[in-house]
């Protein structure tokens, strides 16, 4: 949830990226598919959790997980995870 950016909101939201990624490891999941999670009704701001989910995702460093999906379900959300791939070489 977010609380304006003072609490530990992006610490959480990073967490959440870091154990899924551990837990597909551990069951040996190679692909996995993320929405903008937090942006809706807990009201992330786009762009903030999107720079916390390539972050996550690109710090991974596991042997199982071969692709990392984001399923986006608004232009405006897409707009943003696509620029940052593409910023971050990604795309």
């Amino acid at each position: 949830v977010w609380y304006g950016g003072n609490g530990d909101e992006a610490a959480q939201l990073a967490s959440f990226f870091a154990r899924s990624l551990a837990l597909a490891e551990e069951h040996g999941v190679r692909t996995l598919a993320f929405p903008a999670i937090s942006t809706g009704v807990y009201g992330y701001p786009l762009a903030a959790a999107c720079k916390v989910a390539f972050s996550a995702v690109l710090a991974h460093r596991g042997a199982n997980v071969a692709e990392v999906r984001f399923v986006l379900f608004s232009d405006e959300a897409y707009q943003i995870y696509e620029a940052a791939a593409r910023k971050l070489g990604v795309a």
